[in-house]
């Protein structure tokens, strides 16, 4: 006998490996968001290893952050629904990389601290899983947008 498989669907195994996958990313952007916006100076000072004290960066400092926190509620609606919320995975990805690339950037001109060498690891690995992620929709016959 034989069976046809759908190559529309994803195994059960695979979707919850990415609903998780995406739970951890949510989880990550959380771990920068809270602390980066109740004490935004803190934050400042671990990544750039200099004092931040005028308040108009402060608050541009602490808006990026808002930002990482949104993003963070939209890969918890991708782990809720994978399939659905590529466009999410799409600039959350395109965001992590330029900001991994800036951060880059700014270390190697001696401007952020070690600090920022986990948040640049860590927003690059993510980028090459979201490209897995998308490299897997495709296989399985999902369009991305």
């Amino acid at each position: 006998m034989t069976t046809t498989i759908d190559s529309t669907e994803i195994a059960r195994h695979e979707l919850n490996i990415i609903r998780a996958f995406f739970l951890i990313s949510a989880l990550w952007n959380f771990a920068g968001a809270f602390p980066g916006l109740l004490d935004s100076a803190g934050m400042f000072e671990r990544e750039f290893g200099r004092e931040l004290v005028d308040p108009v960066m402060i608050a541009v400092y602490r808006g990026a952050w808002g930002t990482a926190l949104l993003y963070g509620f939209g890969f918890l609606a991708v782990a809720y629904n994978p399939m659905r919320h590529t466009v999410v995975v799409m600039m959350g990805g395109l965001g992590k990389a330029l900001f991994a690339l800036n951060l880059g950037v700014m270390y190697l001109n001696g401007w952020t601290s070690e600090f920022a060498l986990v948040v640049i690891g860590g927003d690059v690995v993510f980028v090459l899983l979201f490209v897995i992620y998308f490299l897997r929709l495709r296989y399985h016959g999902h369009a991305l947008i």
